[in-house]
């Protein structure tokens, strides 16, 4: 186990969150504990006087006890297709029931309908020891756009939460010809890269699908007692002109910000990391603008033309909470 690579993930995607569209599609057992737990955004808690008809109420996924040869599995869809770079196959709360070693298949369908039986899987993490009560963090070296992946765990046991970190990889023959897409979004392979603080709620918020849940569904930053204002930047899934932009203030009513501003670049053909793209040269296409709480803002004819752009920057004067960031494009 590589509890460090924890940080090395922190710029990916969870491919299989319940959040972008993941989905526990069949077990080979969930005797005590439904799949569906697996791929949920939040932390697993535990509650010690809780149980069930079946026994002690688990939040995870947990299969009975093996009497026979064999061993346990999970096959999900991934919300997104894409490379995986990594996982956490987290066994918090599950001690004494946790399985002694897992392994991870994928498996790419380019059709709608998955078929269990006739799918080709091919190993991307060899049977590996896992922890009880623990974050199991490992690296993945495949390469392969997968959409679907198969969790086994030997021989059985209960796994918490499972996160498939990766980089997002939309299939854009798809997608119809001139048609306006938010390229922003974590769907169509955007990433927040940087922002300047989220004490309160993580950057990565702003490009989920739908609207916010509550304010913690959103990025927000502390109150800033010094000179300055907030920001955060974009990487597009791909190069596009803007057409219009989205910036929601949703559940924000005490704490949003007070104004706004946009600006852009493009970077293609440029080496660029997270690191420099505050210093990177921008291009301001919406001037500071009033904001409202708990509203959502639309921006077409306010937007000063901007050609090809590859990243975006949204500055929140001076501070506050922003839950949803939509940046609605022509791809370039």
């Amino acid at each position: 186990m590589e509890t460090s690579l924890t940080a090395a993930f922190s710029g990916l995607v969870d491919l299989a969150s319940e959040r972008v569209g993941g989905k526990a599609l069949v077990a080979s057992d969930e005797f005590f504990a439904p799949k569906s737990n697996l791929l949920k955004a939040t932390r697993p808690v535990f509650i010690p006087d809780k149980f069930t008809d079946r026994g002690k109420w688990m939040d995870g996924w947990e299969s009975r006890r093996k009497r026979t040869e064999g061993y346990d599995w999970c096959i999900i869809k991934l919300g997104t297709p894409g490379i995986i770079k990594g996982c956490d196959i987290d066994t918090s709360h599950f001690l004494g029931n946790n399985p002694s070693f897992a392994s991870l298949e994928g498996c790419a369908v380019s059709t709608r309908r998955f078929n269990a039986g006739s799918a080709s899987w091919k190993e991307i993490l060899p049977k590996s020891p896992v922890n009880p009560g623990s974050q199991n963090v490992f690296a993945i070296s495949s390469s392969e756009r997968w959409t679907h992946i198969r969790l086994n765990i030997f021989p059985d046991g209960g796994v918490a939460r499972l996160r498939v970190y990766g980089e997002v990889l939309p299939d854009w023959s798809k997608v119809r010809k001139n048609a306006v897409v938010d390229l922003a979004a974590v769907e169509h392979g955007g990433v927040v890269v940087a922002a300047s603080d989220m004490f309160f709620g993580s950057r990565g918020n702003l490009i989920m699908p739908g609207r916010a849940m509550n304010m913690g569904d959103g990025w927000e930053t502390k109150r800033r007692r010094g000179p300055g204002y907030d920001w955060v930047i974009v990487k597009l899934g791909r190069a596009g002109r803007i057409k219009r932009i989205e910036v929601d203030t949703n559940h924000f009513k005490g704490n949003f910000p007070d104004m706004c501003s946009i600006a852009v670049c493009d970077t293609t053909g440029a080496s660029v990391d997270a690191s420099a793209l505050p210093a990177f040269r921008w291009t301001e296409i919406l001037a500071k603008t009033k904001l409202s709480a708990n509203k959502r803002h639309f921006f077409q004819k306010e937007l000063h033309e901007s050609g090809k752009v590859t990243h975006i920057r949204l500055n929140i004067y001076p501070d506050g909470g922003v839950s949803r960031f939509r940046v609605f494009c022509l791809p370039a």
